[in-house]
């Protein structure tokens, strides 16, 4: 889907520098929308938007922080003069220790990102949504680990069971205001996120593809984009509060 289902609308989209950011924040270009491309690696984060054209923006944001958070949704209106979706996809690399023996340190570096990063998201987009009276889309992004949990991971299942569950919240308290919430939960998506994992824990993709996917095979960053783009458009108008399973059937095992 990449006719302009997002004509005149204006989306953020964090975690924008690379793989499933990236991928969505150029399908939202293509599909007509201006992207604000949110991202903390400036370098990365500038390339892309620069690389989309006129119809994106990067700004640097450390969605752990809510002064930068404000500050970005704040620049996203000073520019495009308005917002109508967001896609908060930010998120660290998962954890790799057993619970007895987890890393209190990474621990809250994760839980500042992956949780209250993607609550302080909500919060802001929330306030400009509501306060422009004309309803929108929030996207947050989980995983299967919100769902199916993983060994050696508890910090990353932990958050991501947390976002399902603040989705879900989102939605309740705004849907009489016309502001759609929902989660996309992405399974096995080959991004340089997924290899920094599969490297971690010495797995090689031939080995490991077909025990997370029915398909056997790792999804694309694309694949993730599209359903994401679905959300925010009007095309899933009545759908929120819920979750889009995007992993080649890994959680109906």
């Amino acid at each position: 889907m990449t006719f302009p289902v997002l004509e005149g609308k204006v989306a953020i989209v964090t975690g924008a520098a690379m793989g499933m950011g990236e991928a969505t924040a150029r399908l939202f270009a293509a599909a007509g929308a201006k992207v604000v491309v949110a991202d903390f690696n400036v370098e990365k984060g500038q390339a892309v938007a620069a690389d989309i054209g006129e119809s994106a923006h990067f700004v640097k944001v450390d969605v752990s922080q809510s002064a930068e958070v404000e500050a970005m949704v704040a620049e996203t209106v000073a520019r495009f003069g308005r917002l109508d979706a967001a896609v908060n996809n930010a998120a660290l690399t998962p954890d790799d220790k057993p619970v007895d023996d987890f890393d209190e340190a990474y621990w809250d570096r994760l839980m500042s990102v992956d949780l209250k990063g993607t609550a302080l998201c909500m919060k802001y987009e929330l306030k400009q949504l509501q306060a422009q009276g004309e309803g929108g889309s929030i996207i947050n992004i989980s995983s299967v680990s919100g769902f199916r949990p993983q060994p050696q991971n508890i910090a990353y299942v932990a958050a991501k069971h947390g976002v399902v569950g603040m989705t879900k919240v989102a939605a309740l308290e705004n849907g009489a205001a016309n502001i759609r919430v929902n989660n996309v939960a992405p399974g096995a998506i080959d991004t340089p996120m997924l290899r920094a994992a599969l490297d971690q824990f010495g797995h090689t993709v031939e080995e490991y593809a077909p025990l997370l996917s029915l398909l056997n095979r790792f999804g694309q960053a694309d694949e993730i984009a599209q359903a994401s783009l679905w959300l925010a458009s009007d095309a899933s108008s009545y759908v929120t509060g819920t979750t889009l399973h995007v992993d080649a059937g890994y959680t109906s095992r």
